[in-house]
């Protein structure tokens, strides 16, 4: 009796891994071709709809905030002006990309959201590059001789 009861949990653990493996298979596969969302789904088909995709797309996020803090306070100031440098040029390219969802109207496909959100993509864009000129200026005057 007790044979048999433990020989159904190897089972049902064997059954889920294989559903968890082909589905960690399947999002691996995907995430060159639709990321997050086939992540998502993967997670989703391998609970057996326990996780929805976009908790697990929230989650993915988090965790992208706590990786990136850490990350940024680890710099040591030597290496801040540079950094800084790098910044205000994915910051350019995100410019380039909010300036495309702001026309997106012009060619006749997307919607005011669209328009919407690529309006305040701009705007924080263009304060976190100035702001990274300002910050870089002021590093960079810290090393500076002092004239008398």
């Amino acid at each position: 009796m007790a044979d048999d009861t433990v020989r159904q949990a190897v089972e049902q653990a064997r059954s889920a891994a294989e559903a968890a493996s082909e589905a960690a298979a399947q999002a691996l596969s995907a995430l060159g071709e639709g990321g997050a969302d086939a992540a998502g789904a993967a997670a989703h088909a391998a609970t057996g709809g326990a996780i929805d995709p976009f908790v697990f797309r929230l989650s993915i996020f988090v965790l992208a905030i706590f990786v990136g803090y850490y990350v940024v306070w680890s710099v040591t100031p030597a290496l801040h002006t540079p950094l800084m440098s790098v910044t205000n040029a994915i910051s350019s390219v995100i410019i380039v990309g909010a300036l495309l969802a702001v026309g997106v109207d012009l060619v006749g496909e997307g919607t005011g959201a669209a328009r919407w959100f690529g309006f305040v993509a701009v705007i924080l864009a263009s304060v976190n590059i100035f702001g990274g000129f300002l910050v870089t200026q002021r590093m960079l005057s810290m090393y500076k001789r002092k004239e008398k």
